[in-house]
Protein backbone atom coordinates (compact mmCIF):
# COMPACT_ATOMS: atom_id res chain seq x y z
CA UNK A 1 0.00 0.00 0.00
CA UNK A 2 1.51 3.30 -1.09
CA UNK A 3 1.13 6.97 -1.83
CA UNK A 4 2.38 9.15 -4.58
CA UNK A 5 2.83 12.75 -5.65
CA UNK A 6 0.70 15.29 -3.76
CA UNK A 7 1.13 18.24 -6.10
CA UNK A 8 -1.61 17.28 -8.54
CA UNK A 9 -5.30 17.95 -7.94
CA UNK A 10 -8.03 15.46 -8.69
CA UNK A 11 -8.74 17.07 -12.05
CA UNK A 12 -5.12 17.37 -13.23
CA UNK A 13 -2.76 14.95 -14.91
CA UNK A 14 0.22 14.04 -12.75
CA UNK A 15 3.53 15.55 -13.83
CA UNK A 16 5.63 13.23 -15.97
CA UNK A 17 8.87 14.34 -14.31
CA UNK A 18 9.95 11.45 -12.07
CA UNK A 19 11.77 13.85 -9.73
CA UNK A 20 8.61 15.60 -8.59
CA UNK A 21 8.38 16.33 -4.86
CA UNK A 22 5.56 14.67 -2.91
CA UNK A 23 5.56 17.52 -0.40
CA UNK A 24 7.94 20.48 -0.06
CA UNK A 25 11.47 19.20 0.67
CA UNK A 26 10.28 15.57 0.54
CA UNK A 27 11.70 13.47 -2.27
CA UNK A 28 9.58 10.58 -3.48
CA UNK A 29 11.15 7.33 -2.29
CA UNK A 30 11.12 5.18 -5.43
CA UNK A 31 12.83 2.37 -3.53
CA UNK A 32 9.45 1.85 -1.87
CA UNK A 33 7.88 0.72 -5.15
CA UNK A 34 6.00 -2.58 -4.92
CA UNK A 35 7.94 -5.75 -5.52
CA UNK A 36 7.65 -7.68 -8.78
CA UNK A 37 8.26 -11.02 -7.08
CA UNK A 38 5.51 -13.36 -8.40
CA UNK A 39 4.76 -14.98 -5.05
CA UNK A 40 4.69 -11.63 -3.27
CA UNK A 41 2.24 -10.32 -5.87
CA UNK A 42 0.03 -13.42 -5.49
CA UNK A 43 0.06 -13.05 -1.70
CA UNK A 44 -0.74 -9.34 -1.97
CA UNK A 45 -3.71 -10.05 -4.25
CA UNK A 46 -4.92 -12.77 -1.89
CA UNK A 47 -4.71 -10.55 1.19
CA UNK A 48 -6.11 -7.41 -0.45
CA UNK A 49 -8.76 -9.32 -2.37
CA UNK A 50 -8.01 -7.53 -5.63
CA UNK A 51 -5.29 -7.01 -8.22
CA UNK A 52 -3.25 -3.85 -8.72
CA UNK A 53 -5.16 -1.49 -10.96
CA UNK A 54 -4.54 2.18 -10.15
CA UNK A 55 -1.70 4.60 -9.72
CA UNK A 56 -2.10 6.88 -6.69
CA UNK A 57 -3.27 9.69 -8.97
CA UNK A 58 -5.83 7.44 -10.70
CA UNK A 59 -7.10 6.13 -7.35
CA UNK A 60 -7.57 9.67 -6.01
CA UNK A 61 -9.34 10.81 -9.18
CA UNK A 62 -11.61 7.75 -9.21
CA UNK A 63 -12.51 8.35 -5.56
CA UNK A 64 -13.22 12.02 -6.27
CA UNK A 65 -10.57 13.13 -3.77
CA UNK A 66 -7.78 15.63 -4.32
CA UNK A 67 -4.30 14.13 -4.64
CA UNK A 68 -3.17 16.27 -1.72
CA UNK A 69 -5.86 14.91 0.64
CA UNK A 70 -5.37 11.33 -0.60
CA UNK A 71 -1.64 11.53 0.10
CA UNK A 72 -2.24 12.89 3.59
CA UNK A 73 -4.64 10.04 4.32
CA UNK A 74 -2.19 7.44 3.01
CA UNK A 75 0.76 8.85 4.90
CA UNK A 76 -1.28 9.03 8.09
CA UNK A 77 -1.98 5.31 7.62
CA UNK A 78 1.77 4.71 7.34
CA UNK A 79 1.98 3.82 3.63
CA UNK A 80 5.17 4.58 1.71
CA UNK A 81 5.49 6.99 -1.23
CA UNK A 82 5.89 5.25 -4.61
CA UNK A 83 5.53 8.07 -7.10
CA UNK A 84 2.97 6.97 -9.69
CA UNK A 85 3.49 3.21 -9.77
CA UNK A 86 0.37 1.15 -10.49
CA UNK A 87 -0.09 -0.51 -7.11
CA UNK A 88 -3.54 0.34 -5.75
CA UNK A 89 -6.82 -1.56 -5.85
CA UNK A 90 -10.57 -0.95 -5.69
CA UNK A 91 -10.31 -1.27 -1.89
CA UNK A 92 -7.96 1.74 -1.80
CA UNK A 93 -10.46 3.78 -3.82
CA UNK A 94 -13.32 2.75 -1.53
CA UNK A 95 -11.31 3.65 1.59
CA UNK A 96 -10.62 7.13 0.20
CA UNK A 97 -14.31 7.61 -0.62
CA UNK A 98 -15.33 6.59 2.88
CA UNK A 99 -12.93 8.88 4.70
CA UNK A 100 -13.62 11.81 2.40
CA UNK A 101 -17.37 11.13 2.64
CA UNK A 102 -17.25 11.35 6.44
CA UNK A 103 -15.59 14.76 6.10
CA UNK A 104 -18.03 15.99 3.44
CA UNK A 105 -21.01 14.87 5.55
CA UNK A 106 -19.68 16.83 8.51
CA UNK A 107 -19.36 13.73 10.69
CA UNK A 108 -15.60 14.22 10.98
CA UNK A 109 -13.43 17.26 10.50
CA UNK A 110 -10.49 16.81 8.18
CA UNK A 111 -7.94 16.80 11.05
CA UNK A 112 -10.05 14.21 12.87
CA UNK A 113 -10.20 12.03 9.74
CA UNK A 114 -6.41 12.22 9.56
CA UNK A 115 -6.25 11.13 13.23
CA UNK A 116 -8.55 8.20 12.50
CA UNK A 117 -6.29 7.15 9.65
CA UNK A 118 -3.14 7.55 11.74
CA UNK A 119 -4.39 5.71 14.83
CA UNK A 120 -5.74 2.84 12.75
CA UNK A 121 -2.56 2.61 10.70
CA UNK A 122 -0.24 2.62 13.70
CA UNK A 123 -2.24 -0.02 15.57
CA UNK A 124 -2.69 -2.40 12.66
CA UNK A 125 0.90 -1.97 11.47
CA UNK A 126 2.17 -3.24 14.80
CA UNK A 127 -0.29 -6.12 14.72
CA UNK A 128 0.68 -7.09 11.18
CA UNK A 129 4.40 -6.98 11.99
CA UNK A 130 3.88 -9.22 15.01
CA UNK A 131 1.79 -11.71 13.04
CA UNK A 132 4.45 -12.01 10.34
CA UNK A 133 7.51 -11.98 12.62
CA UNK A 134 6.21 -14.40 15.23
CA UNK A 135 2.91 -16.04 14.42
CA UNK A 136 3.17 -16.68 10.69
CA UNK A 137 6.89 -17.44 10.76
CA UNK A 138 6.39 -20.20 13.29
CA UNK A 139 3.54 -21.78 11.36
CA UNK A 140 5.25 -21.87 7.98
CA UNK A 141 7.95 -24.36 8.88
CA UNK A 142 8.03 -26.76 5.88
CA UNK A 143 6.13 -29.93 6.86
CA UNK A 144 8.10 -32.11 4.45
CA UNK A 145 11.74 -32.25 3.38
CA UNK A 146 12.33 -30.38 0.16
CA UNK A 147 9.47 -27.93 0.63
CA UNK A 148 10.28 -24.26 1.02
CA UNK A 149 8.70 -21.84 3.43
CA UNK A 150 7.27 -19.83 0.54
CA UNK A 151 5.43 -22.91 -0.77
CA UNK A 152 3.69 -23.27 2.58
CA UNK A 153 2.87 -19.58 3.07
CA UNK A 154 0.22 -19.09 0.37
CA UNK A 155 -2.18 -21.90 1.34
CA UNK A 156 -1.70 -21.07 5.03
CA UNK A 157 -2.60 -17.42 4.52
CA UNK A 158 -5.54 -18.48 2.37
CA UNK A 159 -6.90 -20.57 5.26
CA UNK A 160 -6.13 -18.13 8.09
CA UNK A 161 -7.08 -14.82 6.49
CA UNK A 162 -10.90 -14.98 6.82
CA UNK A 163 -10.69 -16.32 10.39
CA UNK A 164 -8.20 -13.68 11.52
CA UNK A 165 -10.24 -10.94 9.85
CA UNK A 166 -13.42 -11.98 11.66
CA UNK A 167 -11.55 -12.24 14.95
CA UNK A 168 -10.00 -8.79 14.50
CA UNK A 169 -13.40 -7.20 13.90
CA UNK A 170 -14.87 -9.04 16.92
CA UNK A 171 -12.13 -7.84 19.28
CA UNK A 172 -12.33 -4.29 17.91
CA UNK A 173 -16.09 -4.16 18.46
CA UNK A 174 -15.70 -5.48 22.02
CA UNK A 175 -13.01 -2.91 22.80
CA UNK A 176 -15.03 -0.12 21.17
CA UNK A 177 -18.10 -1.04 23.23
CA UNK A 178 -16.05 -1.01 26.45
CA UNK A 179 -14.38 2.30 25.64
CA UNK A 180 -17.68 3.93 24.66
CA UNK A 181 -19.28 2.74 27.89
CA UNK A 182 -16.50 4.29 29.96
CA UNK A 183 -16.74 7.63 28.16
CA UNK A 184 -20.54 8.05 28.30
CA UNK A 185 -20.47 7.39 32.04
CA UNK A 186 -18.25 10.43 32.56
CA UNK A 187 -19.58 12.98 35.01
CA UNK A 188 -19.74 15.85 32.50
CA UNK A 189 -18.81 16.78 28.94
CA UNK A 190 -15.36 18.06 29.93
CA UNK A 191 -14.54 14.76 31.62
CA UNK A 192 -15.35 12.88 28.41
CA UNK A 193 -12.15 14.38 26.96
CA UNK A 194 -10.03 15.22 30.01
CA UNK A 195 -10.85 12.43 32.45
CA UNK A 196 -9.82 11.66 36.02
CA UNK A 197 -7.97 8.37 36.01
CA UNK A 198 -5.43 6.40 37.99
CA UNK A 199 -2.31 6.01 35.87
CA UNK A 200 0.50 3.61 36.73
CA UNK A 201 3.92 2.65 35.41
CA UNK A 202 5.50 -0.72 36.22
CA UNK A 203 9.23 -0.85 35.56
CA UNK A 204 11.75 -3.72 35.66
CA UNK A 205 14.71 -2.76 37.87
CA UNK A 206 18.19 -3.11 36.37
CA UNK A 207 16.98 -3.87 32.87
CA UNK A 208 19.87 -2.02 31.22
CA UNK A 209 22.38 -4.28 33.01
CA UNK A 210 20.38 -7.31 31.88
CA UNK A 211 20.67 -6.27 28.24
CA UNK A 212 24.47 -6.53 28.55
CA UNK A 213 24.38 -9.91 30.30
CA UNK A 214 21.66 -11.88 28.50
CA UNK A 215 21.64 -13.25 24.99
CA UNK A 216 19.20 -11.60 22.60
CA UNK A 217 16.87 -14.58 22.60
CA UNK A 218 16.84 -14.75 26.42
CA UNK A 219 16.19 -11.03 26.63
CA UNK A 220 13.33 -11.30 24.15
CA UNK A 221 11.74 -14.14 26.13
CA UNK A 222 12.03 -12.16 29.38
CA UNK A 223 10.41 -9.07 27.85
CA UNK A 224 7.64 -11.14 26.27
CA UNK A 225 6.96 -12.91 29.58
CA UNK A 226 6.84 -9.59 31.45
CA UNK A 227 4.54 -7.93 28.91
CA UNK A 228 2.24 -10.96 28.73
CA UNK A 229 1.93 -11.28 32.52
CA UNK A 230 1.36 -7.55 32.92
CA UNK A 231 -1.23 -7.40 30.13
CA UNK A 232 -3.16 -10.37 31.54
CA UNK A 233 -3.19 -9.00 35.09
CA UNK A 234 -4.20 -5.49 34.04
CA UNK A 235 -7.07 -6.78 31.90
CA UNK A 236 -8.26 -9.40 34.42
CA UNK A 237 -8.61 -6.86 37.22
CA UNK A 238 -10.41 -4.15 35.28
CA UNK A 239 -7.61 -1.90 34.09
CA UNK A 240 -6.43 -0.95 30.61
CA UNK A 241 -2.96 -1.52 29.24
CA UNK A 242 -2.02 1.70 27.48
CA UNK A 243 1.32 0.58 26.05
CA UNK A 244 4.40 -1.52 26.65
CA UNK A 245 7.95 -0.18 26.40
CA UNK A 246 10.04 -3.31 26.73
CA UNK A 247 11.03 -3.04 30.39
CA UNK A 248 8.05 -0.87 31.34
CA UNK A 249 4.27 -0.96 31.02
CA UNK A 250 1.83 1.90 31.32
CA UNK A 251 -1.68 1.12 32.55
CA UNK A 252 -4.76 3.06 33.62
CA UNK A 253 -7.88 2.43 35.68
CA UNK A 254 -11.05 4.35 36.36
CA UNK A 255 -10.65 4.19 40.14
CA UNK A 256 -7.82 4.05 42.66
CA UNK A 257 -8.85 0.71 44.16
CA UNK A 258 -8.59 -1.07 40.82
CA UNK A 259 -5.17 0.46 40.08
CA UNK A 260 -3.89 -0.44 43.57
CA UNK A 261 -4.97 -4.06 43.17
CA UNK A 262 -3.29 -4.28 39.77
CA UNK A 263 -0.05 -2.76 41.06
CA UNK A 264 0.25 -5.11 44.02
CA UNK A 265 -0.62 -8.16 41.96
CA UNK A 266 2.07 -7.21 39.46
CA UNK A 267 4.62 -7.04 42.28
CA UNK A 268 3.40 -10.37 43.70
CA UNK A 269 3.43 -12.14 40.33
CA UNK A 270 6.90 -10.95 39.34
CA UNK A 271 8.42 -11.74 42.72
CA UNK A 272 7.30 -15.36 42.33
CA UNK A 273 9.18 -15.70 39.03
CA UNK A 274 12.87 -16.33 39.72
CA UNK A 275 13.82 -15.35 36.17
CA UNK A 276 12.39 -11.85 36.59
CA UNK A 277 14.25 -8.88 38.04
CA UNK A 278 12.63 -6.78 40.75
CA UNK A 279 9.70 -4.57 39.81
CA UNK A 280 8.75 -1.10 40.98
CA UNK A 281 5.46 0.70 40.39
CA UNK A 282 4.37 4.34 40.59
CA UNK A 283 0.75 5.50 40.43
CA UNK A 284 -0.87 8.93 40.36
CA UNK A 285 -4.52 9.99 40.23
CA UNK A 286 -5.86 13.05 38.45
CA UNK A 287 -6.94 14.63 35.19
CA UNK A 288 -5.56 12.89 32.12
CA UNK A 289 -5.81 13.82 28.47
CA UNK A 290 -6.36 10.85 26.16
CA UNK A 291 -5.34 10.91 22.51
CA UNK A 292 -5.13 8.01 20.05
CA UNK A 293 -5.22 5.47 22.85
CA UNK A 294 -2.39 7.13 24.78
CA UNK A 295 -2.52 9.28 27.91
CA UNK A 296 -0.82 12.61 28.58
CA UNK A 297 -0.54 15.28 31.23
CA UNK A 298 0.89 16.09 34.65
CA UNK A 299 -0.69 13.01 36.22
CA UNK A 300 1.16 10.73 33.78
CA UNK A 301 4.43 12.58 34.36
CA UNK A 302 4.02 12.28 38.11
CA UNK A 303 3.36 8.53 37.88
CA UNK A 304 6.54 8.16 35.85
CA UNK A 305 8.59 10.13 38.42
CA UNK A 306 7.16 8.08 41.30
CA UNK A 307 8.20 4.90 39.49
CA UNK A 308 11.77 6.11 39.15
CA UNK A 309 12.09 6.68 42.93
CA UNK A 310 10.09 3.66 44.12
CA UNK A 311 11.98 0.99 46.11
CA UNK A 312 12.37 -2.48 44.63
CA UNK A 313 9.23 -4.62 44.73
CA UNK A 314 7.22 -1.68 46.05
CA UNK A 315 4.44 0.68 44.95
CA UNK A 316 4.58 4.46 45.45
CA UNK A 317 1.46 6.61 44.99
CA UNK A 318 0.80 10.32 45.11
CA UNK A 319 -1.33 12.18 47.66
CA UNK A 320 -4.37 12.44 45.36
CA UNK A 321 -4.33 8.68 44.86
CA UNK A 322 -4.06 8.08 48.61
CA UNK A 323 -7.02 10.39 49.25
CA UNK A 324 -9.10 8.47 46.69
CA UNK A 325 -8.42 5.18 48.49
CA UNK A 326 -9.39 6.73 51.84
CA UNK A 327 -12.50 8.40 50.40
CA UNK A 328 -13.81 5.11 49.05
CA UNK A 329 -13.04 3.17 52.22
CA UNK A 330 -10.25 1.17 50.58
CA UNK A 331 -7.60 2.33 53.06
CA UNK A 332 -7.54 4.03 56.49
CA UNK A 333 -6.25 7.57 56.82
CA UNK A 334 -3.54 6.13 59.06
CA UNK A 335 -2.71 2.96 60.91
CA UNK A 336 -3.48 4.82 64.15
CA UNK A 337 -7.03 5.42 62.90
CA UNK A 338 -7.39 1.75 61.96
CA UNK A 339 -6.19 0.73 65.44
CA UNK A 340 -8.68 3.11 67.10
CA UNK A 341 -11.53 1.68 65.00
CA UNK A 342 -10.50 -1.86 65.89
CA UNK A 343 -10.36 -0.95 69.59
CA UNK A 344 -13.81 0.68 69.43
CA UNK A 345 -15.34 -2.39 67.79
CA UNK A 346 -13.67 -4.68 70.35
CA UNK A 347 -15.07 -2.55 73.17
CA UNK A 348 -18.60 -2.70 71.73
CA UNK A 349 -18.26 -6.48 71.39
CA UNK A 350 -17.11 -6.73 75.02
CA UNK A 351 -20.07 -4.70 76.24
CA UNK A 352 -22.49 -6.72 74.12
CA UNK A 353 -21.16 -9.96 75.57
CA UNK A 354 -21.39 -8.56 79.09
CA UNK A 355 -25.02 -7.52 78.51
CA UNK A 356 -25.93 -10.86 76.95
CA UNK A 357 -26.53 -9.48 73.46
CA UNK A 358 -25.43 -11.19 70.26
CA UNK A 359 -21.97 -9.98 69.30
CA UNK A 360 -22.70 -10.51 65.59
CA UNK A 361 -25.33 -7.77 65.78
CA UNK A 362 -22.67 -5.21 66.60
CA UNK A 363 -21.06 -3.00 63.97
CA UNK A 364 -18.36 -5.07 62.24
CA UNK A 365 -14.74 -4.02 62.10
CA UNK A 366 -14.05 -1.89 58.96
CA UNK A 367 -12.17 -3.95 56.40
CA UNK A 368 -9.52 -2.12 54.47
CA UNK A 369 -7.85 -3.73 51.47
CA UNK A 370 -4.84 -1.43 51.44
CA UNK A 371 -2.51 0.37 53.80
CA UNK A 372 -0.72 3.67 53.20
CA UNK A 373 2.54 4.80 54.76
CA UNK A 374 3.73 8.39 54.19
CA UNK A 375 7.26 8.62 52.84
CA UNK A 376 9.82 11.38 52.77
CA UNK A 377 9.02 14.59 50.91
CA UNK A 378 11.30 15.30 48.00
CA UNK A 379 11.48 17.72 45.07
CA UNK A 380 10.66 16.24 41.68
CA UNK A 381 11.96 18.01 38.59
CA UNK A 382 9.16 19.95 36.91
CA UNK A 383 6.55 18.95 39.51
CA UNK A 384 7.68 20.65 42.72
CA UNK A 385 7.78 18.94 46.12
CA UNK A 386 6.03 15.57 46.21
CA UNK A 387 5.10 13.46 49.24
CA UNK A 388 4.82 9.85 48.08
CA UNK A 389 2.90 7.16 49.95
CA UNK A 390 4.00 3.55 50.15
CA UNK A 391 1.09 1.28 49.20
CA UNK A 392 0.75 -2.16 50.78
CA UNK A 393 -1.89 -4.83 51.15
CA UNK A 394 -3.84 -5.16 54.41
CA UNK A 395 -5.70 -8.32 55.38
CA UNK A 396 -6.58 -11.17 53.06
CA UNK A 397 -8.03 -10.96 49.59
CA UNK A 398 -9.09 -13.53 47.03
CA UNK A 399 -6.73 -14.82 44.44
Amino acid sequence: MTVGDTTSGAGEEPPSDSSVHATPHHEVDHTAEPTDDPLAIRLEALILGADRRYTPFQAARTAGVSMDLASRFWRAMGFADIGQAKALTEADVLALRRLAGLVEAGLLSEPMAIQVARSTGQTTARLAEWQIDSFLEGLTEPPEPGMTRTEVTYPLVELLLPELQEFLVYVWRRQLAAATGRVVQAADDDEMVDRRLAVGFADLVGFTRLTRRLEEEELGELVESFETTAADLVAAHGGRLIKTLGDEVLFAADDAGTAAEIALRLIEAMSQDETMPALRVGIAFGTVTTRMGDVFGTTVNLASRLTSIAPKDAVLVDGAFAKELVRHGEAPESEAQAAEEAAAVAERARLAEKEGREVVEELPLPTYRFGLQPMWQRPVRGLGVVEPWLLARRGKTGS
